[in-house]
């Protein structure tokens, strides 16, 4: 593969991560957003690009709450799958929650088997949490949180994929 390069995402990448997430948004993999949403969390991004700085790969983390964060919207463009761009993305991610101080990060995936080598695990139960976390967490608008928490909310929406969760 020729050099690639990861960095933080800019405002300039958000056409660029629609493209990459709108062919997963069809196939029900991953939830479109508004574009607004992209551009307030662009900070919660990095990018992979390659040559002429064309971005090839896309992910966030969100953190929801003291010690706990959420791997999002990782895509890869389909041209350069398994070649180890998702697990770059992944690693990154994971060192940047620790950098930051979180201790757990869980995501929501159809990928369980790549999420298992990248030392995840699925959960068995909803996740325990301290009642008063629980009623803050609550308060989220963020539809992962809501995901997260199991809210009868997001049922309806929910896209039959697996939580998976990885202790720092």
């Amino acid at each position: 593969m020729t050099s690639l390069t990861l960095r933080p995402a800019t405002v300039h990448d958000v056409p660029a991560i629609q493209a990459l997430i709108a062919p997963l948004a069809e196939q029900k993999i991953l939830i479109a957003k508004e574009t607004v949403a992209y551009y307030e969390g662009i900070q919660e991004f990095l990018v992979i690009e390659g040559e002429n700085q064309k971005v090839l790969a896309c992910g966030a983390l969100h953190v929801m709450w003291r010690n706990i964060a959420e791997v999002r919207t990782l895509a890869t463009d389909p041209r350069v799958r398994g070649k180890g761009l998702g697990r770059m993305l992944v690693e990154a991610l994971l060192d940047r929650a620790r950098t930051i101080g979180v201790k757990e990060v869980f995501c929501l995936t159809f990928e369980v088997d790549f999420f298992e080598r990248m030392g995840f695990e699925v959960m068995s139960n909803q996740k325990q949490l301290d009642p008063e976390i629980f009623a803050e967490l609550l308060r989220s608008y963020d539809e992962g949180v809501a995901e997260f928490l199991d809210l009868a909310r997001v049922k309806p929406n929910t896209l039959g994929n697996t939580r998976m969760i990885t202790t720092l």
